[in-house]
């Protein structure tokens, strides 16, 4: 069942303002390797966690894949590991399930290189764009559409009690990246799934950031607290006061883009103001590359043709103006009066 609004405003009560970012760590280009055993990167992610922990964030919004559940048990070790680095931070999660931002075709095992100078070039989306279209024309095997049923509610059952988790956000961005209302069916089956298990943390799907007039209501119609992506300046303000509406908590889990005006000066005195959760995309500049502008996935294809990727010993080159994230690898910040702003209006 879906949490009233009591429930929910009850809960949001408990809560310090909820501030932090959509964390990556620096060594990995995508979730699979973030969380798979190989390549899971506890030494950064401890590092990291202690720069988001002076700068006063006090959650962070992370990503799961689908393909991680096929092998739980490895997973659950990496998992367990993040959670208890969050935890010995007092940093509370919001963690995501699926995702149709990106790359289409996800596998386990070794991940791509970064292709030099693109936006996010190696993430993957999950299920995929492939799964996603055969839930909507009802061609998937029904193994395979077991299988995601078990990872949504295998990792709900598992967690579902543990206070290191702070909300479940189920789909990031349905409908993006031309998938659009195909995304609809498996958006449906993911919050029966969610609700069957109905964990104690809240469950939320974004309303602006997907795509698509029937998805947008679904995620209405179910989400325990309302979560939505923002990332231009006049849009801010007017998008709060149109999901006031909904009467219920209210977290921006996707802003900050300079090239658009959502700077952490812009953006966070009016989530402070408003008593809105903000998340802004990205921390430390690595192999996400998300310091380059969305503009940079368009010449993907052009730099693939040419080989243009990186090497292991390769440095990530560094824009003139960063579109996100707040840190280089070594530690030193984009813009240090930024980080000033950042820890004053959060700590005071």
């Amino acid at each position: 069942m879906k949490w009233s609004k009591e429930e929910a405003n009850n809960w949001y009560k408990e809560q310090p303002w909820l501030v932090g970012c959509n964390f990556l760590p620096s060594s990995a280009i995508n979730q699979l390797e973030m969380f798979q055993g190989n390549t899971f990167d506890d030494k950064t992610i401890e590092r990291e966690l202690d720069w988001a922990k002076e700068l006063g964030f006090n959650s962070l919004r992370v990503y799961l894949h689908d393909l991680l559940w096929s092998e739980k048990d490895k997973f659950r070790k990496t998992f367990e590991k993040f959670l208890d680095i969050c935890d010995k931070r007092n940093i509370r999660p919001i963690i995501v399930l699926f995702d149709d931002c990106h790359r289409p075709y996800p596998k386990l095992g070794k991940q791509p290189l970064p292709v030099k100078g693109v936006h996010n070039s190696g993430w993957k989306q999950s299920p995929g764009m492939e799964l996603v279209k055969q839930v909507d024309e009802e061609k998937i095997d029904t193994k395979e559409l077991n299988r995601l049923k078990e990872f949504v509610q295998g990792v709900l059952k598992e967690y579902s009690s543990d206070e290191r988790i702070l909300i479940w956000d189920i789909y990031n961005e349905p409908g993006q990246f031309g998938i659009g209302d195909k995304a609809l069916k498996l958006l449906q089956y993911t919050w029966e799934w969610a609700h069957e298990v109905r964990p104690s943390q809240p469950l939320t799907s974004c309303l602006d950031g997907a795509i698509g007039d029937e998805i947008l209501k679904l995620n209405g119609e179910n989400s325990d607290v309302i979560t939505f992506h923002t990332y231009e300046a006049e849009k801010l303000e007017p998008t709060i006061v149109r999901l006031k509406e909904f009467g219920r908590p209210l977290l921006c889990t996707e802003y900050m883009a300079r090239e658009f005006g959502t700077t952490f000066e812009f953006s966070l005195p009016i989530f402070k103001k408003e008593n809105v959760g903000g998340y802004n995309w990205g921390f430390v500049a690595g192999k996400s590359q998300t310091h380059f502008g969305w503009s940079t996935i368009l010449e993907l294809q052009k730099k693939k043709e040419n080989g243009d990727f990186l090497n292991n010993n390769e440095g990530i080159p560094e824009p003139k103006e960063w579109f996100h994230d707040i840190y280089r690898i070594d530690g030193t910040p984009y813009d240090e009066k930024e980080i000033d702003f950042i820890k004053k209006t959060i700590l005071g």
